[in-house]
């Protein structure tokens, strides 16, 4: 039976839309180890640190490709983050579906401030799709072109704080502490959500193939019967488990297999 990959980048980590595209849906290595040591704040490195993570994509529970988040340092201040997911099994595999997502920020006193932003979809079988949003901190506005519906091309005006999906990933990431509710400003593909999240008192195993994590759990509590649901582990500068699910049912779940220190050129 074939699959239809609820693709919603909101790891960016929020959905766009209720896109049925067919959605979906690897220097110095650090191999991740077989049990990662219980959560300790403290050993958290605050300050951004160039990466590249492969995550297994599975889409209602079945493999169906990979996806790369990539983090890269350009000039101060100024940083990448990319996410790209790529369909190469079942029918995600046929079509052979592609996502690539890509927020340039700068980094400054715990903020990270988002200047551009774009989304790239292809597939076999029918055309690519590309949005690109600049924000623009001298009017304090932001505005999207491309493949989107006409109210979202409007200037969507910005706030201090104010974030990409993206970016919402490494926030999470640095302030997640058990116990602690998180709250960001979602400002992407023209559009404004309010996030927020609990992060769950205490930590859990969390077991992928032969890896094993105690981590946080950091769930979405405002997202309705869209859910998203971070694993976030200590030393580790990115989720070690990203899983969305809908109305109850797990859809787009992404799960961390290597990790990789990176050195600028």
């Amino acid at each position: 039976m074939s699959m239809t990959w609820h693709w919603r980048p909101r790891f960016s980590l929020e959905p766009t839309t209720a896109l049925h595209d067919g959605r979906l849906m690897n220097s110095l290595v650090f191999p991740l180890v077989l049990l990662v040591s219980a959560w300790l704040p403290a050993a958290r490195a605050d300050a951004l640190e160039p990466f590249v993570a492969t995550y297994q994509a599975y889409n209602e529970g079945k493999l169906a490709g990979n996806a790369t988040m990539r983090l890269v340092h350009n000039t101060d201040p100024q940083w990448r983050v990319d996410l790209g997911i790529h369909g190469n099994r079942g029918f995600a595999g046929i079509l052979a579906l592609n996502i690539e997502q890509s927020t340039v920020f700068d980094a400054a006193a715990d903020h990270y401030r988002p200047l551009t932003q774009s989304t790239v979809r292809k597939a076999l079988m029918f055309f690519g799709k590309k949005t690109v949003g600049v924000y623009d901190w001298s009017s304090r506005t932001a505005r999207w072109r491309g493949d989107l519906k006409k109210d979202r091309t409007q200037a969507v005006p910005l706030q201090d704080g104010d974030m990409s999906g993206l970016l919402i990933n490494l926030a999470v990431i640095r302030d997640a502490v058990p116990g602690k509710q998180l709250q960001y400003r979602f400002v992407d593909g023209g559009r404004v959500r309010d996030h927020l999240y609990q992060v769950a008192e205490q930590t859990e195993n969390i077991k992928i193939g032969e890896l094993s994590y105690e981590a946080m759990r950091v769930s979405r509590t405002n997202g309705g019967n869209d859910e998203t649901i971070l694993w976030v582990a200590s030393g580790v500068p990115t989720p070690v488990r990203i899983l969305q699910r809908t109305d109850g049912h797990d859809a787009v779940d992404l799960r961390l297999i290597e990790y990789q220190g990176t050195q600028n050129p």
